[in-house]
């Protein structure tokens, strides 16, 4: 809860510089190879029948971390009790001050309750930000690792949709926000509830001056709609034309002899900036509607101290020290989830979009493993084809080879010739196995 398990690796820091003999070990839960086989487990599970065919690899994910989640959903929870008792211990310090106390000691035992509440929401909030942290990076590193091992795997007509700059996008940009996500899983629906609970307080304090209130927040999540979409479409055209620009970067740097020696950098210079005004467009496009809904969510606080007073004023509800003390206090539990619903709504939007590009490439189209058979010392034609075909399209009728009869005897060599683009290299990746079999 304290961290204190830390103490020992900075006291020795601070006396001599660390090495990377002194650095603690990583728990198994952490290690990458742990959670690879952990997701590949999952996931075989949910596709044996009666599952899915292709199960949701969102709630793979969550199933295999749902003790975490569970745990760090506690915590934030508890924060969130604990930071709502502020305006109602407030609310009867005013009391006790005003000779309203209902026992002698009132005001000590609040005064320990206030302790109590403020400690437990600290230790809470730190152990809710430790736990996702931490679980962002499990998740992260088991994306790293499946879009490794996928990349591997991909058979060719899947690497004409899955370029080099893309495959680099999935692990150092999709995988990062995903990994981020889990920070802010929670406050998908701890605003609501704190919401519930100010408001709760709200009328506890001002009366049916309450309602106001939430009609203004009602109206600014209803006007967020509209402003969510055009996120969630801006955050998707970005991407793909972060896709584009790194792919045409990759190329530019492993052919950088060929671009030297024509004397195309010019060229690749103004190609490469062409792709990067595209890029800024859409990014600029997403931040201009990002800034809109924090600029409504930012102003919603004031609308609703404005339309709380303007209210009692017109009910004649009657204002004193202790509601409107209370009701001021409570603001800080409206601002708060209302003022990080934009972050809130942009990193939803922005996951959403990495889940959905990582899945496809998780679910693209594999090299055959069948045809990839070990060597056996009693074998005569270790590699034998019979009238075979093969096309690197599998969705064209057009064949790349037609025909082929292949006996290769172990041991013997076998030269393959012929004239530029008669299909030599096809058919050492066919003998691979990389290329379909018609």
């Amino acid at each position: 809860m304290s961290f204190w398990w830390l103490n020992p690796l900075m006291k020795k820091g601070y006396e001599i510089p660390l090495e990377d003999k002194d650095m603690l070990l990583l728990h198994a839960t952490d290690r990458v190879q742990n959670q690879y086989s952990m997701l590949m487990e999952k996931l075989n599970c949910r596709k044996q029948p009666p599952a899915h065919a292709t199960p949701s690899f969102f709630w793979t994910i969550v199933s295999c971390h749902k003790r975490a989640i569970m745990v760090s959903g506690f915590f934030v929870l508890l924060k969130v009790l604990t930071l709502s008792t502020g305006p109602v211990i407030l609310k009867a310090f005013i009391n006790v001050s005003l000779g309203k106390g209902t026992f002698k000691y009132e005001g000590y035992a609040l005064a320990a309750l206030l302790f109590v509440c403020k400690c437990c929401e600290s230790l809470s909030e730190r152990q809710w930000y430790f736990r996702t942290r931490r679980l962002g990076l499990q998740v992260r590193s088991l994306l790293s690792a499946g879009i490794y091992k996928k990349q591997q795997k991909l058979s060719n007509g899947a690497k004409m949709k899955h370029s080099s700059g893309q495959i680099m996008n999935y692990v150092t940009v999709d995988a990062y926000r995903i990994g981020e996500f889990p920070y802010w899983f929670h406050q998908t629906w701890t605003t609501s509830v704190q919401l519930c609970i100010a408001l709760a307080i709200l009328y506890n304090a001002v009366g049916a001056a309450m309602i106001s209130s939430l009609v203004v927040i009602i109206l600014t999540i209803l006007c967020n709609a509209p402003l969510a979409r055009f996120q969630h479409k801006f955050q998707s055209k970005l991407m793909e034309a972060q896709d584009v620009r790194l792919k045409a970067m990759s190329e530019s740097l492993v052919h950088m002899k060929v671009l030297k020696l024509y004397a195309w950098e010019s060229h690749f210079k103004k190609v490469i900036e062409g792709l990067r005004e595209v890029e800024y467009k859409w990014l600029s496009a997403f931040q201009l509607w990002r800034a809109y809904n924090s600029f409504l969510f930012w102003a919603s606080p004031a609308l609703v101290s404005v339309a709380t007073f303007v209210t009692c004023y017109l009910l004649k509800i009657p204002l004193d020290a202790s509601n409107v003390f209370t009701f001021v206090a409570t603001l800080r539990l409206v601002q708060d989830p209302v003022r990080t619903m934009p972050d809130v709504i942009a990193v939803v939007i922005q996951a959403k979009v990495s889940f959905t590009r990582i899945s496809k490439f998780l679910d693209a189209p594999e090299l055959n493993e069948q045809v990839r058979k070990k060597y056996y010392g009693g074998i005569d034609y270790p590699i034998a084809m019979d009238s075979c075909s093969f096309s690197w399209d599998e969705n064209t009728s057009k064949q790349t080879l037609k025909n082929i009869n292949l006996a290769v005897k172990a041991g013997e060599k076998v030269a393959i010739c012929g004239e530029v683009g008669s299909g030599k290299s096809t058919l050492l990746a066919a003998v691979l196995g990389e290329v379909p079999k018609t």
